[in-house]
């Protein structure tokens, strides 16, 4: 079950050539909650998400997951190998195939070999949890809404029937109240598939509606960690460097 599932980063640091993103950062998303990473631009949140991905390969730490009580390590291993295992990436600008359709879109998420034996179970399970994109599913995705093209990348997660779900700033780009909607869908896919979940995201108010703890990540170091959404919004730390306040 995808709710076995958990992640673990020790002592990563990661970047790109000369330029050194992360630094020691360490972060653990237990099974089965959803763990936010909170960071403005530019302080490592995407780095972190390719270092986990096999996008980015550390220059140092560990990177692995624990799926169904075995210990996976997951640096040096390909993005295509990352997927293999179901951990699953909605990227930060959602990345969809403008020129093809709403089904056509959710299809290619089917990638991996587990997925494709599944994939008419999951396509009618995105269209139960997104009933707009069955209603458009012949819709070219270059014609939707922010909010609607949001919802296509969240079914295309959904598609390659994920044990771990890595979300990337699901706020960019979006109004507010479709903001609150897509930290709903988050948690509702959290729900109905057992996932983990980790999810970067600088809009701080709505990330901790959902989540069951959670960092703050500064200049590519972790300043603080949150046992609970609770910890995170009382914590004075959280208070100067991530609201300014």
């Amino acid at each position: 079950m995808a709710g076995s599932s958990a992640l673990e980063l020790r002592g990563v640091s990661a970047g790109y050539g000369a330029v050194r993103v992360l630094e020691d950062v360490s972060l653990t998303v237990p099974a089965g909650e959803t763990v936010v990473l909170l960071g403005t631009n530019g302080n490592g949140k995407t780095t972190l998400m390719r270092s986990i991905m096999g996008q980015v390969r550390p220059s140092a730490g560990q990177v692995r997951a624990v799926l169904d009580g075995l210990a996976v390590e997951l640096g040096g291993l390909s993005p295509e190998q990352v997927v293999a295992q179901g951990i699953v990436l909605v990227p930060e600008g959602r990345r969809l195939f403008p020129r093809l359709s709403v089904e056509q879109n959710l299809r290619l998420g089917a990638y991996r070999a587990e997925a494709r034996v599944r994939l008419a179970e999951n396509l009618a399970l995105c269209f139960e949890l997104f009933p707009r994109l069955a209603e458009r599913r012949a819709q070219l995705v270059g014609s939707m809404s922010g909010g609607e093209q949001q919802m296509v990348a969240l079914g295309r997660a959904v598609m390659s029937a994920p044990r771990i779900l890595l979300v990337d700033e699901p706020s960019v780009g979006l109004a507010p109240i479709l903001v609150a909607r897509t930290m709903e869908m988050i948690a509702e896919m959290k729900a109905r598939l057992g996932l983990t979940v980790l999810m970067a995201e600088q809009n701080f108010h709505q990330a901790v509606r959902i989540a069951d703890r959670g960092y703050v990540i500064v200049h590519g170091r972790m300043v603080f960690e949150g046992g609970s959404a609770a910890a995170l919004q009382d914590n004075e730390l959280v208070r100067k460097v991530y609201l300014g306040l």
